[in-house]
């Protein structure tokens, strides 16, 4: 009985299910939040990134604000200038 699941159709899904979660980790960074200044951040949480489209950065790159590490006084915030995917967005 346990041969026949090894060499059954359960080992035909493990390439699918492989496939689809290297699909949802690569595609989560493209729905990325974005906003126009780093002021309309409210609420930064550990590890959270947004970009900010406030003109800071040279051309075909925007910032990246994420919650870097927590601190006493809150989240202390990492700030760096990355590659801009896709169109501008407003």
């Amino acid at each position: 009985m346990r041969a026949c699941l090894i060499r059954g159709s359960r080992i035909a899904a493990w390439p699918a299910l492989l496939g689809a979660v290297l699909f949802a980790a690569v595609a989560s960074p493209a729905s990325a939040q974005y906003v126009g200044r780093e002021q309309d951040i409210t609420d930064l949480r550990l590890g959270q990134r947004v970009m900010v489209d406030d003109g800071s950065c040279p051309a075909g790159q925007v910032k990246e604000v994420s919650g870097a590490k927590m601190t006493s006084e809150g989240i202390a915030r990492a700030v760096k200038c990355v590659p801009r995917f896709g169109p501008k967005k407003k």
